[in-house]
C-alpha cells in the first residue's frame, strides 16, 4: 500500500494483477522434500505460502499471527492500529519495527524520486475517495491546494524516542504503496528464520521467491499479466525466473482508459506535488528487488514518475529490474525492460 504518490498508492491496491506462479507438487518422493501450501486471506486480499521441506514446520495460524501483528501496525483500515491513531493525531503512540522499517525506506525512496513516491498523500487519497470511508469530498483547485500544505514527508519525523512528529497534525500517512510488499518480506524472513531455504510468498499479488523449486531443479517461474486485456482474456507478457527476490506491479490494471477524441490509452494518478489526478501513459509498472518492500515502492513511484526520469534513476540502480508497458506518441502500447529484466525472462 504497494503509489508515490496516490491514486496510485490507492489504484495499486484495486488492481487485480493475476500473477500466475507456476509450481509443480507432482514429483514428490517419500522421505524426501515436499511442497507445503498454506494459503489464507490477509490486506482486503488473499496470501499464499509454499515452502519445499521434509516436513510440515509451518502453520497456518503463525502466518496469521504475523500478518495480523503486521495490520496493527501499518493498516489504515484498522481504527485500533498504530498508523490509525497517529493519523487521528495520538502523539503517544511509540511505534515498533514494522511502523519504522516502512518509514526509513519510504524516505529512501522518497529522496530517490525527488518526492514523488510519497505516503503522506493520505489526504488526498482519502478525498478522492480511495480511503477506509471510500467518501469523497467535493473538490477543486482551492480545496487541493488547502489539502496540500499537510502533504510532504519532509513535514514528519521519525524521533529517537520511536514516536512521530508531524508539522501538521492533519497530516495523514498511507503506507499502502509500500506496506504489502513488506509484509511480504516480513513472512519470507520468518521462513527463513525457521530454517526454510525454498519457498515462494505471494501476498495480494506482491510476491517473494526464497531459492530454487528444488523439486524440479530449477528456479521458481512467474508469469505477468498482460494490463490491456479484457477480463475475459488471459495473456501473458512474460515469464520470468525469479531466485531470492521480491516482484511487485502496481498499474490501473484492465482500467485502461481511451480519450474519445485522441484515442490515447492512459491511466489517472494522483500527483503528490499537484494533488491533482493526472493522466499518465505507463500502463503497468513491474518491479524486482532483492526486497519486496523497495519492488513495491518503486513499483508505485514508477507510475507516477515521468519516463524519462525513470529511465535515468535506474542507470544506477543495478539493484532493480525494471518492466515498464507504457503508450508511445503514436499510442501504440510498448515495452521497456532493464537489462537485468531481461536476463531473467523466459522464451
Amino acid at each position: 500500500m504497494k503509489i508515490t504518490s496516490s491514486t496510485i498508492m490507492e489504484l495499486k491496491k484495486l488492481i487485480s494483477l493475476f500473477i500466475f506462479t507456476l509450481f509443480i507438487i507432482s514429483c514428490q518422493k517419500e522421505g524426501k522434500e515436499k511442497i507445503f501450501t498454506i494459503q489464507g486471506e490477509a490486506q482486503g486480499s488473499t496470501y499464499a505460502v509454499k515452502y519445499i521441506n521434509t516436513s510440515e514446520i509451518i502453520t497456518k495460524q503463525s502466518i496469521d499471527s504475523i500478518l495480523l501483528a503486521f495490520d496493527m501496525s501499518l493498516s489504515t483500515y484498522r481504527p485500533d492500529s498504530k498508523i490509525s491513531k497517529i493519523n487521528a493525531g495520538d502523539t503517544t503512540i511509540v511505534v515498533d519495527d514494522f511502523f519504522e522499517e516502512t518509514f526509513k525506506t519510504s524516505h529512501e525512496i522518497y529522496t530517490a524520486t525527488n518526492g514523488l513516491f510519497d505516503p503522506t498523500i493520505g489526504v488526498l487519497v482519502n478525498a478522492y475517495g480511495f480511503g477506509p470511508n471510500k467518501q469523497t469530498i467535493a473538490l477543486n483547485s482551492f480545496k487541493i491546494d488547502s489539502l496540500l500544505q499537510f502533504v510532504g514527508f519532509d513535514k514528519v519525523k521519525l524521533n529517537e524516542d520511536k514516536t512521530i512528529a508531524k508539522q501538521y497534525p492533519q497530516t495523514y500517512f498511507d503506507f499502502n504503496a509500500i506496506a504489502q510488499g513488506y509484509s511480504v518480506d516480513v513472512v519470507a524472513d520468518f521462513l527463513k528464520s525457521k530454517g526454510i531455504e525454498n519457498a515462494i510468498v505471494e501476498i495480494g499479488g506482491e510476491i517473494f521467491a526464497l531459492g530454487k523449486n528444488i523439486l524440479e531443479n530449477k528456479n521458481w517461474v512467474v508469469g505477468i499479466d498482460d494490463p490491456t486485456q479484457t477480463p475475459e482474456e488471459r495473456t501473458l507478457i512474460a515469464k520470468i525466473n525469479l531466485e531470492n527476490l521480491g516482484m511487485a506491479t502496481s498499474g490501473n490494471y484492465r482500467k485502461v482508459k481511451i480519450d474519445s477524441i485522441t484515442g490515447q490509452k492512459f491511466v489517472h494518478i494522483i500527483n503528490p506535488k499537484t494533488g491533482f489526478s493526472e493522466k499518465s501513459s505507463i500502463l503497468s509498472a513491474t518491479v524486482l528487488a532483492p526486497r519486496c518492500i523497495d519492488a513495491d515502492g518503486y513499483a508505485t513511484a514508477f507510475m507516477i514518475m515521468n519516463f524519462e526520469e525513470t529511465k535515468k534513476l535506474l542507470q544506477s540502480r543495478n539493484d532493480l529490474y525494471v518492466l515498464l508497458i507504457y503508450t508511445d506518441e503514436n499510442n501504440q502500447v510498448q515495452q521497456f525492460k532493464t537489462s537485468n529484466f531481461e536476463s531473467l525472462t523466459l522464451e
